[in-house]
């Protein structure tokens, strides 16, 4: 009684001062000798905050007055509780205006000339939810010399850095990149090699994985690669005519261009946005080192039921060396992992053994899951 008392109370007053203000400003505009002096700015940002505030009281008014009782029943305006904390980690449709001075930065551009260089500010909007990016109305960079051809070959002997606009990034070649770390996925010879051996019950091979489908009379044709680098899995499964999307995002290295070099299909699109394929057509899903303990456990559930809503039934969730503290695996993520209910095929579990795993206490986790044909 109290609240909605005092709600009125404060509509009351910014009623009486919108009065007030329309009155000087219908005052004003009547003096015809001497003309009429423009009405101040403080003025009308006055009467625009007056305004607002009276839109916003009255949709707290109409909430309070709608909040369902012990006695009464919810009512149909009631949000859902799961929109809600989805509307915290990922901002639902007005997530772009959360952030308008990166906003204004990326639209404020030419129209019908080159689009601006910023491709590291479209990254700073994508993984602040706002995605997809509005469109513009400009022409896309180019490299200023383009090789004259693309290789055919998913792991080709060198990558052409003419194919790259460096202008975002801090390396300017692909040979910085590997001297930097060869391991990002740039070093071709390191690449052709993966998914190919083991090196521990942590890796799962490709002939492993088809011969697992197969054995299950199961059948992989096309799959979703979460986190895929520079889509090296999607590379070799290629090979075996498996159609393979990666999502990708470039984080200080160019990603994305580097997985289409290769053939290969790269969705620009964050971990906490819902993937951008239909209900249960895919037959494998796999998230690779970009799914780890630093991602919210909230954002992880829902990703992973994302990836459930994707997966046709009898289909695969390859969950790829993803790593965490030892004692919140079992505790956090293990349960998160069996929630799902889908058939374990592999389990496996590791000390993961590089400096940060070692001051942490990390671990790896690699499982398999099917996914049940009826539920």
């Amino acid at each position: 009684m109290g609240f909605g008392m005092g709600l009125n109370l404060l509509l009351l007053l910014a009623m009486v001062a919108t009065n007030i203000l329309s009155l000087y400003h219908l005052s004003s505009s009547l003096q015809s000798k001497p003309p009429a002096t423009p009405v101040p700015d403080y003025l009308i940002h006055q009467l625009n905050t007056i305004r607002a505030t009276i839109s916003h009281l009255t949709s707290l008014r109409s909430a309070s007055t709608t909040t369902p009782t012990m006695t009464s029943p919810p009512s149909k305006a009631t949000i859902p509780s799961d929109l809600l904390l989805y509307a915290h980690i990922s901002p639902i449709a007005s997530a772009c205006h959360n952030h308008p001075d990166l906003l204004h930065r990326y639209m404020n551009y030419t129209p019908f000339s080159l689009c601006p260089p910023d491709t590291d500010l479209s990254e700073a909007l994508i993984l602040r939810g706002c995605h997809p990016l509005p469109r513009r109305r400009c022409f896309s960079r180019t490299p200023p010399k383009s090789p004259s051809s693309v290789p055919t070959n998913p792991f080709p002997s060198s990558l052409p850095d003419s194919a790259i606009l460096w202008s975002t990034y801090s390396c300017k070649s692909f040979n910085c990149l590997n001297r930097f770390n060869d391991n990002l996925g740039f070093e071709m010879k390191i690449e052709s090699s993966k998914f190919l051996t083991m090196k521990s019950e942590l890796d799962l091979t490709i002939p492993q994985l088809l011969s697992i489908a197969k054995s299950s009379s199961s059948v992989i044709r096309l799959a979703l690669d979460i986190g895929a680098g520079t889509g090296t899995f999607a590379a070799r499964m290629k090979l075996h005519n498996i159609t393979v999307l990666s999502t990708t995002m470039n984080l200080g290295a160019p990603y994305s261009e580097v997985t289409a070099l290769r053939g290969l299909v790269p969705l620009h699109v964050p971990l906490q946005q819902r993937l951008p394929i239909f209900d249960g057509v895919v037959d494998l899903v796999r998230c690779g080192h970009a799914v780890n303990r630093w991602i919210p456990t909230t954002t992880m559930e829902f990703l992973f039921y994302d990836v459930d809503r994707v997966l046709r039934p009898g289909g695969y969730f390859w969950l790829d060396h993803f790593f965490s503290k030892a004692t919140d695996l079992e505790r956090v993520y293990a349960p998160l992992v069996r929630k799902l209910g889908y058939k374990i095929v592999k389990w496996a579990t590791g000390n993961k053994t590089d400096a940060s795993g070692i001051k942490y206490g990390e671990v790896y986790l690699t499982v398999l899951l099917q996914k049940p044909t009826t539920k």
